[in-house]
């Protein structure tokens, strides 16, 4: 095996004045560096340029080298996207009194149809205040009247909707998105449309046990109260089949990947978990259009075939934690009592008869808590 040597190098200074040898470091694997070059101060050091770094193998020990790997960091999650053109937006509709006109034009045209046939009854005649007329009979042209006049009104009446606040309508004409009706009031929609109503309103939605884990792996059932609404009306209903399953399914995600404490846990795990549940779940339901405000957990308990060893491994713990707290009360009482009797000089007391004390004290102090003496 090789050593590490020092040899002297040639005199700096004057040959009449005191040598000092220079020291260096040398091994089998670098060369000679004087040790005063390490730490010289150089104000405006040059550039060096860097070079990856060759690892050799120790002589005589037959050690691989070890190469360093490139940190590899988490994968990212993928990110659900849908349909970049399918985004909300407001579609044409027209007040509502274009469809009561309508409808009144309709009716008035049926009406005026049935006296140029001379179909209308008398008494309407009379009511209406028209002037006699024995009518042409039903031909093509009434017929083709009635047939304009009816779809008309059936256009403007069939039309008529009244708009919520807090409520809109998809608006789909043969599986194209036609537009979102967030107005209203009485309005007037093309019949055509295939309407889709949407509660945009807050929603609380308090789950079922949900299957969940704690830091420990210890397995939970775990009820969460989401706060949540439809943000975009067109991703939420034509980017997903249901999104409200499609909401059940990123919360239980979620809490298959962030663990859950107990309620009797640290202080602020609980928190902590329902700040991860609502980042979570509020970025896999963004792409789809829903906005989520808050997911915490409102009731925590041991899943079913875990719960009784669990609640006996609670009670033994909560008994260990009470035991170990009587018997330091006991031995600070013990330790109080026999330190005032020696200060102020009440007895004088051996080795022996101070053992004989605290025992004695120890003892009754505990039988007056109600515990066994240790």
């Amino acid at each position: 095996m090789s050593t590490t040597t020092s040899h002297p190098s040639e005199p700096d200074g004057p040959a009449d004045g005191p040598v000092r040898p220079a020291r260096l470091i040398q091994n089998e694997a670098t060369t000679e560096i004087p040790v005063h070059l390490l730490f010289r101060d150089d104000p405006d050091p040059a550039p060096v340029p860097l070079k990856p770094a060759v690892v050799g193998r120790r002589q005589g020990t037959g050690e691989q080298p070890r190469l360093r790997r490139p940190a590899v960091g988490a994968p990212k999650r993928p990110v659900p996207q849908v349909d970049p053109d399918l985004a909300e937006r407001p579609a044409r509709v027209l007040p509502g009194a274009v469809g009561v006109l309508a409808g009144a034009c309709g009716a008035a045209g049926c009406v005026a149809t049935s006296w140029w046939a001379g179909v209308l009854p008398p008494l309407a005649v009379e009511a209406l205040r028209l002037p006699g007329y024995t009518g042409a009979g039903l031909g093509l042209a009434q017929w083709a009247a009635y047939a304009g006049a009816g779809a008309l009104g059936l256009f403007g009446l069939g039309g008529l909707a009244r708009g919520r606040a807090g409520r809109a309508w998809v608006l789909d004409l043969f599986g194209r998105y036609r537009g979102t009706v967030r107005r209203s009031g009485l309005l007037w929609v093309n019949p055509l449309l295939l309407r889709r109503r949407v509660d945009v309103r807050l929603r609380h939605w308090r789950s079922e046990p949900v299957p969940a884990a704690d830091g420990s792996g210890v397995a939970l059932r775990v009820v969460v109260l989401v706060v949540w609404r439809v943000r975009d009306t067109a991703r939420a209903m034509l980017g997903v089949e249901d999104h409200e399953a499609y909401l059940r399914e990123c919360v239980e995600a979620g809490l298959a990947r962030v663990p859950v404490a107990m309620p009797g846990g640290p202080r602020g795990a609980g928190d902590a978990a329902g700040e991860a549940l609502t980042r979570l779940v509020a970025a896999d339901a963004a792409p789809v259009g829903l906005e989520v405000f808050s997911v915490q957990p409102v009731r925590v308990e041991y899943a079913p075939e875990v719960a009784a060893a669990m609640h006996r491994r609670r009670i033994a713990a909560l008994d260990a934690q009470h035991r170990a707290s009587v018997l330091t009360s006991v031995v600070d009482s013990v330790e109080d009592t026999v330190t005032r009797l020696t200060m102020r000089g009440l007895v004088e007391l051996d080795d022996y008869e101070r053992k004989v004390l605290v025992k004695d004290l120890t003892v009754a102090f505990c039988a007056g808590r109600g515990e066994t003496a240790p």
